[in-house]
């Protein structure tokens, strides 16, 4: 809003003369090393405009199907994504303030614009971390805003920002299109009825936005509501849920449903990576337990892990992509929980075992050439030791990018080293942003190009690779090993 007075040109020209210009220097993220340097950029230069594939995130499905013009900067910038709000919350500004719906419906900050002026100000929390790259990367290549965001430039971004929302080239198809997304694939759960994917047919976004079948709240026998998602199962399939054979075939098919409306994949939430492969009857009484809520947390972990193995086992059968994403400490902060819900900023890496912990899993399914288990990590100190010799020898097995906490330059840079000597290039899959973010996917995926190029170029110029084949593993890295991973055409 302008104050009293002012016209917009005025008002432009005063925040010029304020603040500090907002620029990207286009060697950013490559080595100081001018040799280094010149490598990375060459490199780089051969791969940055390949299409994006976004194989695993969490964008709102109904976003593309609706293709409506989103509301305002706070509600697109700030508030979907926890990655901002937890650095806000941990400086100690409450969620309350920023916007966050309660559970008990309280009352919250409505007005969007004293949100944004709160995180404008705080802005300066972000230095050195990914997310002001992201950011700073949306507002520059995105919004065409020229200065730096501060606390004088709140009312000029915010502005700025809800006038171009509302133009065409910024709905949500056109933005796949101007952000050269090849295929972007959304999570869901297993209950879900893909009312927002069935109403892409026929639009010719069908198969740029596609689904991922994510069953966690029909395996986590932890959950509240586990017994009243089974018996849902059971209405949605037309199966006898509350046997294990008739549990069985009506996952099968959910998974088939999913898959008709573009799956390849399936990604499983898991706290840990434990791995079963019980005898039938043995899996079936622990179901029933399960079921009747008497299950203790050891057995309700051990059912978790059993359904990895058939889940894998299922895979073998469909052709579908298993994802697995152990490590996290979910909801650690209890307050918040109650009062806000899940994904609020509070889930912690934790402490990760899988040689011992995928032994079940890869002993019956890990030699299988045709099966694709992608497995990921939070728990870093597992790279080189356990995850690197896991994938360089199972054909079935191979290492999703680092994510989350770790999909920050150093923590490429950290993945790369650690386990490209024992798993090389090919037992990985490339990128993927893994986000709720949809402004922010091409600046997540140039960070993740600069820094393989920054990687490769290393090599080059300690003569451990030629600059040909640099040049063809950035290629793979950026979009060639995603696509096989995943199955995509």
């Amino acid at each position: 809003m302008l104050r009293p007075g002012r016209s917009q040109y005025a008002y432009r020209i005063l925040i010029m003369a304020q603040t500090t210009p907002l620029t990207l220097h286009p060697d950013r993220l490559f080595p100081s090393d001018p040799l280094v340097r010149d490598i990375a950029r060459r490199l780089y230069q051969q791969i940055k405009d390949l299409p994006i594939v976004s194989p695993h995130g969490h964008t709102d499905p109904r976003w593309f199907a609706d293709d409506a013009n989103f509301d305002n900067a706070t509600t697109l910038l700030l508030l979907p994504d926890h990655y901002v709000f937890r650095m806000l919350y941990s400086q100690g500004i409450k969620l309350e303030e920023l916007g966050i719906r309660r559970k008990d419906g309280v009352a919250v900050e409505t007005d969007y614009r004293k949100i944004f002026r709160i995180f404008a100000r705080h802005y300066y929390l972000f230095r050195g971390t990914p997310s002001r790259i992201w950011l700073d990367s949306v507002f520059h290549d995105v919004f065409g805003l020229e200065v730096a965001l501060s606390e004088e430039t709140a009312d000029h971004y915010y502005d700025s920002i809800n006038a171009q929302l509302v133009k065409p080239e910024f709905k949500p198809r056109a933005l796949l299109d101007r952000f050269n997304i090849e295929l972007i694939a959304t999570t869901e759960g297993a209950l879900n009825d893909l009312r927002h994917h069935a109403k892409l047919k026929g639009t010719g976004y069908e198969h740029k936005v596609i689904t991922t079948f994510r069953p966690d709240d029909v395996v986590d026998a932890d959950r509240a509501d586990f017994a009243a998602n089974i018996a849902k199962l059971g209405e949605l399939t037309g199966e006898d849920t509350q046997s294990w054979p008739g549990y069985l075939a009506a996952l099968r098919k959910r998974r088939a449903f999913f898959r008709e409306h573009g799956a390849t994949a399936t990604d499983h939430g898991h706290p840990s990576a434990i791995t079963a492969d019980l005898a039938p009857s043995e899996a079936a009484a622990l179901f029933q337990r399960c079921l009747a809520g008497t299950a203790t947390p050891a057995e309700t972990e051990l059912f978790r892990g059993q359904m990895l193995t058939e889940m894998a086992g299922m895979s073998l059968q469909d052709g579908m992509t298993m994802q697995i994403h152990p490590g996290a400490h979910r909801n650690h902060n209890q307050v918040i929980f109650e009062r806000f819900g899940p994904d609020k900023g509070a889930d912690i890496p934790s402490p990760t075992e899988f040689v011992s912990n995928l032994k079940p899993l890869l002993q019956k399914y890990g030699n299988e050439a045709s099966l694709n288990i992608i497995l990921f990590t939070l728990d870093e100190t597992t790279y080189a030791r356990e995850l690197a010799p896991l994938a360089g020898h199972y054909p079935a097995l191979k290492l999703g990018p680092a994510w989350w906490f770790h999909d920050s330059p150093e923590g490429m840079l950290r993945f790369r080293h650690q386990v490209t000597e024992t798993a090389g290039f090919y037992n990985t899959v490339g990128f993927n942003d893994d986000t709720r973010a949809f402004f922010s996917i091409p600046a997540r995926h140039d960070v993740a190009r600069r820094i393989d190029c920054r990687f490769l170029a290393g090599l080059v110029a300690e003569h451990r690779l030629t600059e040909a084949e640099a040049a063809e593993l950035a290629y793979q890295l950026t979009y060639g090993l995603v696509k096989q991973a995943y199955q995509l055409k």
